[in-house]
């Protein structure tokens, strides 16, 4: 299964007919654009693509009023002083005579995609539209959007397809008021969006756009607002927000389908959000939703009109949909202060009623907004030369960023496997998974096996030799990832031999997750070069910023929490450029939960990842960790279970330990202990 892009040229006929500065933005050329970038990075080309349809009025109805969708129909045969007259009766938005069409093909393009998800034609897929669909509401326009695509999407999939659990993640800048009245009382929808608000002083204005808004009725819960306070927000921002807020949501409401509003801008360049975030960060976020639901995940456009941020942002996307791995972040992974404020507003809200947030010690209160007492919105403030400058930095930073993406080419093979010996014919892999059949030379293996006796046997020599040939092959940029075995007793030499060689040959930065009781080798020092982390230690201990240890969670809760709060916090913060897993001999993983760690931690290192495998795990191990790295969901790991208190004391004993050094780990204000709610 493949990737879908529904698209149709007519979506580029409604444009601006008089002048209008707050208008003139959402123009025909932010589609035009962003499908020429596509189809230059010969993305399109890898889709399967599919012709928008139009919307029935009956679809249309699952969420607009019969009389909304009668006053959108007239528009068809209305004069432009007409349509100017009728916008302005709604809160920016203009009218053209095409855009009763357009709208119900961007409407339409969006149930397309979820049908072709849902009926397994496609395992996801991008909805390129105009106009936007997240403002409108049941009864009125709002914001350049005439009818809400995305949630016109989601009530077709619980009518059509049967679905129970329908998350919406909205990371346009914009607050999709829209969508969240629409769902603000159905606990079968869970709705995250993140939006620029400055405590209220930025468009829509509204109060129910602050973190304490969280739905009403059986839906409490189920709607999560987190307002960026401070422009700037950038990748460590988004990354922080996904790993403490949406994903711990995620994992325990276990969607069967994901839904994105991807408006970009929110995009490093666009003058609407004037945020940092960089093009390559949305291939990170879209990796992180693909772990859910199955990899069953339906992107729609929404806003974004800085045309070159936007473009290189939807490639982006697209990229991690088709599988492709993310290009490393960009820059220091160091959350703002003004960030982890809102984040823990909307953790401490969000508290009585998630147990993935309690668990991890988040103090529950009823009122956790962001304003200051009594204070309502304010006007917003005017684009000064301060912002004027920013904006050009900002444009400047983006053409170097993309001068740099281009020096930095997709491997050719993007996963590859070195097994001793046949897979089973009944073991189904990818079609493009290379089973290599190269070894390093003799030679060169005999040296680096020499200071090991458990490298002495021909069996663990060969294994060790297929190791080092398929690392050669990563660090020079002909494989992107791959998984090797190695006899059971010879794991932790192998592991050494493939940590210095790995130095040796170009890494400057290699990242060890080490599962099971495995030792970290004399040799390593704390010189920066390699980070070890023991998953499966016998006690949680920091011997230094570069040497953790942390016992195995025996639970789904504890499992993952371990996971986003320890595991990729520190990933991020050091930004390897090698990742090296190891499941060593009684590693304690169910293979489930081994697939969920090595596809996150295919993003820290642009998906330059090599899973080390003892030869007697199941070969089915070895076949989902393949399907993983290629870029495949992992397979579910069951219901939530909430993790032990130990659990979380030594999670949290850690984190307190590496906040200093390792910013990623920060949370504000954090209060409470394990448990305690």
């Amino acid at each position: 299964m493949g990737t879908a892009l529904v698209y149709h040229e007519d979506m580029t006929a409604a444009r601006l007919l008089w002048d209008d500065p707050e208008c003139e933005i959402e123009r025909p050329e932010r589609l035009t654009t962003a499908l020429e970038r596509l189809r230059q990075r010969g993305l399109e080309q890898r889709c399967l693509r599919l012709v928008a349809r139009e919307a029935s009025e009956a679809e249309l109805g699952l969420v607009h009023s019969p009389e909304y969708v009668a006053l959108l129909r007239g528009t068809q045969a209305l004069s432009t002083e007409e349509l100017q007259a009728l916008s302005r009766q709604f809160d920016a938005v203009y009218f053209h005579p095409s855009t009763f069409h357009c709208a119900r093909l961007a409407a339409g393009a969006a149930l397309q995609l979820v049908d072709a998800v849902m009926a397994g034609v496609v395992r996801n897929g991008l909805a390129l539209v105009r106009p936007p669909g997240h403002h409108s509401q049941r009864a009125a326009a709002n914001g350049f959007c005439v009818f809400n695509s995305v949630a016109i999407a989601a009530k077709h999939a619980q009518q059509k397809h049967g679905l129970h659990r329908i998350l919406i993640v909205d990371w346009d800048i914009h607050h999709g008021q829209g969508t969240q009245y629409i769902f603000e009382d159905d606990p079968s929808v869970l709705y995250f969006s993140w939006h620029r608000y400055e405590h209220g002083r930025f468009w829509p204005y509204l109060r129910e756009s602050d973190a304490d808004t969280v739905g009403r009725g059986r839906g409490l819960g189920f709607t999560v607002n987190l307002p960026w306070n401070q422009v700037g927000m950038g990748n460590a921002d988004y990354m922080a927000a996904f790993l403490q807020v949406l994903l711990p949501l995620a994992f325990e409401f276990n969607a069967e389908l994901v839904l994105v509003s991807a408006g970009f801008d929110s995009a490093i360049g666009d003058s609407e959000g004037q945020m940092q975030a960089t093009p390559e960060c949305f291939a990170h976020l879209t990796q992180l939703l693909q772990v859910l639901a199955g990899g069953r995940v339906c992107a729609v456009l929404e806003g974004g009109y800085h045309l070159e941020s936007l473009s290189q942002s939807v490639c982006m996307m697209v990229q991690a949909l088709l599988g492709d791995p993310a290009p490393p972040l960009s820059g220091p992974m160091v959350p703002h202060g003004s960030a982890l404020q809102s984040i823990q507003s909307v953790r401490a809200a969000q508290a009585p009623h998630w147990m993935s947030l309690r668990q991890q010690g988040v103090a529950p209160v009823l009122s956790s907004s962001t304003r200051s007492p009594g204070q309502g919105p304010s006007p917003p403030m005017p684009a000064g030369p301060e912002f004027k400058t920013a904006a050009a930095q900002a444009v400047a930073a983006l053409s170097s960023l993309l001068d740099q993406l281009r020096l930095r080419p997709t491997p050719p093979v993007r996963t590859a496997l070195a097994l001793p010996a046949p897979l089973d014919g009944d073991l189904v892999l990818p079609h493009d998974v290379l089973c290599q059949e190269g070894s390093a030379p003799q030679e060169e293996t005999q040296a680096w096996a020499r200071p090991h006796e458990a490298l002495a046997q021909d069996k663990a020599l060969s294994a060790l030799g297929r190791v080092l040939h398929l690392l050669d092959r990563i660090l020079d940029g002909q494989v992107s990832s791959g998984i090797a075995a190695t006899p059971g007793p010879a794991v932790a030499a192998t592991l050494d031999v493939a940590i210095r060689c790995g130095l040796s040959h170009g890494a400057q930065r290699l990242l060890c997750v080490a599962v099971g009781q495995l030792d970290r080798p004399p040799h390593l020092t704390d010189d920066g070069g390699t980070l070890w982390l023991n998953v499966g230690g016998k006690e949680a201990a920091a011997l230094s910023m570069f040497h953790v240890s942390v016992p195995l969670p025996r639970t789904t809760g504890g499992f993952l929490s371990c996971v986003l709060a320890l595991v990729l916090p520190l990933a991020y913060s050091f930004q390897p450029d090698l990742v090296l897993v190891v499941l060593g001999p009684a590693h304690g993983l169910q293979d489930p939960q081994a697939a969920l760690l090595a596809a996150l931690l295919r993003g820290p290192a642009g998906g330059r990842v090599l899973a080390l495998v003892d030869e007697e795990s199941t070969p089915q191990l070895a076949v989902v960790l393949a399907r993983v790295l290629h870029g495949e969901a992992p397979p579910s790991l069951g219901p939530f279970c909430m993790a032990s208190l130990e659990t979380m004391q030594a999670l949290m004993h850690l984190r307190g330990q590496l906040e200093p050094q390792w910013k990623m780990l920060r949370v504000a204000g954090e209060t409470g202990r394990p448990g305690s709610a």
